[in-house]
């Protein structure tokens, strides 16, 4: 998706000029914004990498992310064992620096746009997807449907594989763009140690930024340094960097192992093509084949500047075609016959297919399990959707059970039936089935979140209407057990500390969903009758805390702490009541013996008490304690 973007429009070439001219914003931090039409454009330039971390400084160690600014990420699921989200230090530190001084005017164009394109070149290559992933997290929290762009040129590796899963686990991967040369040693250079090769990098990165800004020539952050490089210097470092990436290559457990790792989609680009992977493995794989033949031909310190030219023979000469059509393949079944064609088509415009023997096979077999790896997910979601249409039995066993309570002469309805239903045989079948779907949709997570269905899982309409219609149904009867067994008294309230994440998870499904219910905001319509599910899962967990604090309130007599329950009282008391009034609500939520009626009457009787006792607590009297 990314590829076909790409290749269809001049973003590329504008990304690569707003990179240049972020150079040239001397008194602007080497930072620069742009408007056009509904599109924001946000870019970064390298120059401050010099200025604010040295590369042979103790900041190229990686470090826990800020949880204010990345809370989707820091987010994880306890059943994996893993390492927390962590970046490179300098790195972080360039992007707070630049968040400190700049986040409000991020945050005016995004006020302005519709999409925004966050780009960078060189170590502003990860200012940008910093940038990105902080604008992402932001938005999150808004429930933002505004659309982020993260495209990066010769940009480091930022973080560690827990990063990278991270942000596949958000669906965030296909938001990322990192354009990489085929000789661009700065892509490649954190799979190594950087303190034995740092004083060269120095010199490296201040030659970079002189050619790139002709300002700089005079800047006192310049001051006297050798400035040139023997092409020894070159050629050791060099080969000292394709020793590492060779290790990463081979996922080698050594000491020559690095802690980094790609994230997002990377076009691997050649003077022949471009070739666009999203495979975390394969990228890191076809780094270093596109890098080790031919790299003692390519010293030269242009390498890493030469984006602009690569962009414009794509946009000029359609190079950027055949990548749309290898990206496609890695993700549709066609003839044998016809994907080899497009493996030696990847090969070519990768810069490999004359290359020696070995490489050639490695290349061959790498983008053959990148293929399969691409259609493995779109399986694993067909099998689900059998998996979900076996489970049905189970739901309609439940839907059935609600059904006899909705009409049993007890007047308990559906929740306090399975709460004070004890032990009988048919409350355990319900248990049973509910303990059952839990088990299907935790598996459903966690292959999203282990990344092995498609990108847009979370927005197929199939399964987050059947999440949706799975949690109106059963979260009550989980809210019922959680307070049958008494595990309010030892964990707190359900809400805050029983509520089980896949609910959470189902939240976002259905605010992010592209269609709407019907039922949402300002378009929601009246009903005529009362919903089939209540449409706050929570509502039961919201009932239960008020009848605690209607019971508090019988026996408070410090009049502050009185205050403060009584105006929780009265929010939810408003709070259903515009439920049952628009028929949000089940038919049980008003059956006779409900908790819900039952509270009413005990919050009628805790009103009387008040007004009994008027002359100790004038503040309760008036309109507001009318029934």
């Amino acid at each position: 998706m990314v590829a076909a973007f790409m290749g269809s429009t001049r973003v590329l070439p504008e990304a690569w000029r707003l990179c240049r001219t972020a150079y040239t914003m001397v008194q602007g931090g080497y930072f620069a914004v742009e408007q056009d039409g509904d599109v924001g454009y946000v870019a970064f330039s390298g120059v401050q990498s010099v200025m604010v971390t040295g590369l042979d400084s103790d900041e190229n160690a990686l470090v826990p992310i800020d949880p204010r600014l990345f809370s989707p990420i820091i987010r994880r699921n306890p059943e994996l064992a893993e390492d927390p989200p962590m970046v490179h230090a300098g790195f972080l530190h360039l992007f707070l620096s630049v968040y400190n001084t700049q986040a409000s005017k991020i945050v005016t164009l995004l006020e302005k746009s519709k999409a925004i394109i966050v780009t960078g070149h060189s170590i502003g290559g990860t200012t940008a997807s910093l940038t990105a992933l902080w604008l992402l997290s932001y938005l999150l929290s808004l429930s933002s449907n505004l659309s982020i762009l993260c495209i990066t040129f010769g940009s480091p590796l930022l973080g560690n594989s827990s990063l990278s899963r991270a942000i596949l686990r958000e669906r965030w991967g296909g938001k990322f763009c990192h354009v990489v040369s085929q000789h661009d040693i700065v892509p490649r250079l954190l799979f190594s140690p950087i303190t034995p090769i740092a004083p060269h990098l120095n010199s490296l990165f201040q030659l970079w930024l002189m050619s790139m800004t002709s300002s700089l020539h005079q800047s006192p952050h310049f001051q006297a340094t050798n400035l040139s490089l023997s092409q020894q210097d070159m050629r050791e470092m060099y080969r000292y960097v394709l020793d590492h990436v060779a290790a990463a290559a081979m996922d080698r457990e050594d000491s020559m192992r690095s802690p980094y790792r790609p994230f997002g989609s990377y076009l691997l680009c050649s003077k022949e093509g471009a070739v666009c992977l999203d495979n975390a493995a394969a990228i890191v794989q076809m780094l270093y084949l596109m890098f080790v033949y031919g790299v003692e031909d390519h010293l030269s310190v242009d390498e890493h500047l030469k984006y602009g030219e690569i962009v414009m023979r794509g946009h000029h000469h359609h190079s950027l075609q055949f990548m749309k059509q290898m990206r496609c393949s890695t993700h549709n079944a066609v003839s044998n016959s016809s994907y080899e064609e497009g493996i030696s088509l990847a090969l070519e415009a990768l810069g490999i297919s004359n290359q020696d023997e070995l490489v050639v096979r490695q290349a061959k077999e790498c983008l053959t399990k990148a293929r399969q790896m691409g259609r493995t997910p779109n399986l694993n979601s067909a099998n689900l959707a059998i998996r979900l249409a076996k489970i049905t039995p189970y739901r309609a066993q439940i839907e059935w059970f609600k059904a006899r309570c909705d009409e049993s002469i007890d007047s308990m309805g559906y929740y306090d039936a399975f709460k004070l239903g004890g032990a009988s045989k048919r409350i355990s079948k319900v248990n049973m089935n509910r303990i059952k779907l839990a088990n299907f949709w935790d598996d459903v997570i966690l292959m999203l979140e282990t990344n092995q269905l498609p990108y847009d899982f979370h927005k197929r309409a199939k399964f987050v209407n059947a999440s949706h219609f799975y949690k109106l149904l059963v979260e009550p009867l989980d809210i019922a057990h959680y307070y049958r067994l008494g595990m309010h008294r030892t964990k707190g309230h359900y809400i805050t500390h029983g509520r089980e994440r896949r609910y959470e998870v189902f939240d976002r499904w259905w605010r992010g969903r592209s269609w709407s219910s019907g039922n949402d905001g300002a378009a929601m319509k009246i009903r005529s009758k009362y919903a089939g599910f209540t449409q706050d899962s929570c509502f039961w967990a919201r009932v239960e805390e008020a009848r605690e604090w209607v019971e508090s309130a019988q026996g408070e007599s410090d009049v502050g702490k009185l205050a403060q329950t009584w105006d929780s009282i009265l929010k939810f008391e408003a709070y259903a009541r515009k439920l049952v009034e628009s028929k949000e609500v089940s038919r049980d939520v008003e059956a006779k013996n409900s908790s819900y009626s039952l509270w009413l009457k005990d919050l009628k009787a805790l009103k009387s008490k008040l007004e009994q006792s008027s002359l100790q607590f004038p503040q309760f009297l008036g309109d507001q304690m009318v029934l």
